[in-house]
């Protein structure tokens, strides 16, 4: 088997190609010759020292895979699993940044002919994210306004493909200027460049100061904040990340103090008289629900085949050059999913 190896906390040069030899698959798993695997910004917290649910280092990290099934675990058959040959993706707790992986065989469904290996393996967390948002915990209603952060990202691209699904939907995204062809692209109706305008006062003007019914937040910290006074009665704050600890490549005690005294102090009595709610989404606490996984899946494949989502690939990278792709990501560079291949 060969990986990309997080060899200790640190800047992308900590990564390295490892060999060793194939996992078997056991009771009720699969194992998948991986062809394509999602680089998340988890994946980059994790090398960072920043993601508490990563393994210690040395460790192989990687949340989905595109490949094909080529062992059945003991016992296992065609009508219990993906039959050996069978192309599929899937969710995998860490291990996904590998030309091999065990799974069980519940995470796994069948890659639709519509989509390639590398698109494949853009579905799992992103999309699986962005419609757990959108559909299961925001419920986005037609007409409704959205706030979409990092919107350029995979996640972003992802909600507004989504939100596009949904008739009447209003959709600001935030990201910088050079990326908002791409978003008008995929649906955007208000591109907003953070690096030049201030977010909070350009939603306030384009919403005739009534604000937004939806903000979807991976940044953390003082944007929750921003994001709670931007809501409209019945408003809904989805927080699903802290990319905002992560603007830099090593950990800095100074950027994480500042960051928690920016995490807004809530109660359920505040709420309740600012008719608010804020809401949570950790895809890797959700391991458990694996019908409520595997149906978003399904969904996600179904929404493929119509071609009502496609998803955008920013770069494809060699398992050699991962240390690229992460700084890619930490500098915020890519406009869409970066995948690795083995």
């Amino acid at each position: 088997m060969r990986a990309v190896w997080i060899t200790k906390v640190g800047p992308p040069e900590v990564l390295a190609v490892r060999e060793t030899a194939d996992p078997e698959p056991g009771p009720g798993e699969i194992r998948v010759r991986v062809k394509a695997a999602g680089l998340s910004f988890s994946d980059v917290m994790a090398r960072q020292g920043l993601y508490p649910d990563a393994p210690k280092p040395p460790c192989v990290v990687g949340y989905e895979i595109a490949g094909v099934v080529d062992k059945l675990g003991p016992a296992m058959t065609a009508v219990t699993a993906p039959a050996v040959g069978t192309r599929v993706m899937a969710l995998v707790r860490f291990g996904g940044h590998a030309d091999v992986a065990c799974l069980p065989a519940e995470q796994a469904v069948e890659i639709p002919d519509e989509l390639g290996f590398e698109q494949a393996a853009a579905i799992p967390v992103n999309y699986l994210t962005a419609y757990h948002m959108v559909v299961r915990v925001a419920t986005v209603q037609p007409g409704e306004r959205v706030l979409v952060h990092m919107a350029a990202g995979g996640v972003g691209i992802a909600v507004l493909q989504l939100c596009g699904t949904i008739h009447g939907v209003v959709t600001y995204g935030t990201a910088s200027a050079a990326k908002h062809d791409v978003l008008r692209a995929e649906g955007c109706t208000h591109p907003i460049d953070y690096r030049s305008d201030d977010y909070v006062r350009r939603v306030r003007e384009l919403t005739g100061g009534q604000g937004v019914d939806v903000v979807l937040d991976p940044l953390g910290g003082r944007d929750w904040k921003k994001g709670l006074s931007l809501l409209r009665p019945a408003g809904r704050l989805v927080a699903y990340g802290f990319a905002n600890l992560a603007s830099g490549e090593r950990r800095s005690l100074g950027r994480l103090l500042r960051q928690a005294v920016g995490v807004p102090l809530v109660t359920p009595l505040g709420l309740m008289d600012r008719n608010h709610t804020i809401s949570g989404v950790n895809l890797g606490h959700l391991w458990d629900q694996a019908t409520m996984l595997r149906e978003g899946l399904q969904a996600l494949v179904s929404l493929a085949r119509a071609g009502d989502i496609t998803p955008r690939i920013d770069t494809v990278v060699p398992f050699a050059h991962a240390a690229h792709a992460h700084r890619r990501i930490t500098e915020r560079r890519n406009i869409g999913k970066i995948v690795l291949i083995p």
